[in-house]
């Protein structure tokens, strides 16, 4: 195993990975230790790396099979399609990426799908000094933390949800059971997306409402969360089933510039 350092971060989730250049192909032993580490902390930060479109696809594939992001049909590179550019930046009139400048509340990519995300990668070419930092939050802590009258009222409940762009949604709409065991290693979490939860299946819209309010209250808890504040060559990795993440709005004059690759996978066990 090549040598580099796992730095737990001192949060509710989240580990620094030191002294190991992405941009090669990694060991057998470093690719499990990685993944191993991944479940542990739910978020992985790399610090300090330079990676092409086509190296961050080679370094995708320790976490799964990266896919085309499917709501990109505006920005995507044909020459490596599995890579998103998320970018606020227009050159010569043309937009160079997706999500623009404004806030991004807490949500699991590509939750309204039948099969949401699994692993999500994001690497920073470019960032502002101040805004436009991402926060992620744990399910599994947010699990851990519910009384077991809330558990109980939970067990076998699912969460119908839909994008606001019905174009993007699977007919019928996307359902997922909030009580969940991780398929890898059957580690219990709390499986929520408030950003797009329409409603829980078979209940009453009210007594829905109500419910999901609750649960977001629940989940949106400093206890749970990690801010990281972006720096050029960051890479971070992290389980889309076991966390949540949010983005700061910033500055729309100041340049902003991301890639992205995604992998599906099943939810839970």
């Amino acid at each position: 195993m090549d040598k580099f350092t796992i730095t737990p971060i001192n949060a509710a989730l989240g580990a620094k990975i030191s002294g190991l250049d992405l941009g090669i192909t990694l060991s057998e032993k470093d690719k499990d230790a990685l993944r191993a580490t991944l479940l542990e902390n739910s978020v992985l930060w790399f610090p300090g790396q330079s990676l092409s479109k086509k190296q961050l696809l080679h370094f995708s594939r320790n976490f799964g099979q990266p896919v085309p992001h499917p709501t990109n049909h505006r920005d995507r590179d044909e020459a490596v399609p599995e890579v998103t550019i998320v970018s606020n930046v227009v050159d010569n009139g043309k937009v160079l990426g997706a999500l623009g400048n404004a806030e991004l509340q807490f949500h699991a990519d590509l939750v309204f799908l039948n099969i949401p995300g699994s692993v999500s990668i994001l690497q920073c070419i470019e960032t502002p000094e101040h805004g436009g930092e991402t926060s992620w939050l744990s399910l599994t802590k947010a699990y851990d933390a519910l009384n077991p009258e809330m558990l109980n009222r939970l067990h076998g409940l699912k969460v119908i949800y839909r994008h606001s762009r019905h174009d993007y949604n699977p007919k019928p709409l996307s359902r997922h059971p909030l009580l969940c065991s991780h398929p890898e290693n059957g580690r219990k979490f709390l499986f929520f997306s408030p950003g797009s939860a329409h409603r829980i299946e078979g209940m009453e819209i009210e007594e829905s409402s109500s419910l999901l309010e609750s649960l977001f209250r629940h989940v949106n808890q400093d206890q749970f969360i990690w801010e990281h504040q972006w720096h050029k060559g960051d890479i971070v990795v992290w389980d889309n089933r076991i966390s949540l993440h949010r983005r700061n709005s910033f500055d729309s004059k100041h340049r902003r510039i991301m890639y992205r690759t995604q992998m599906l996978g099943p939810l839970t066990i």
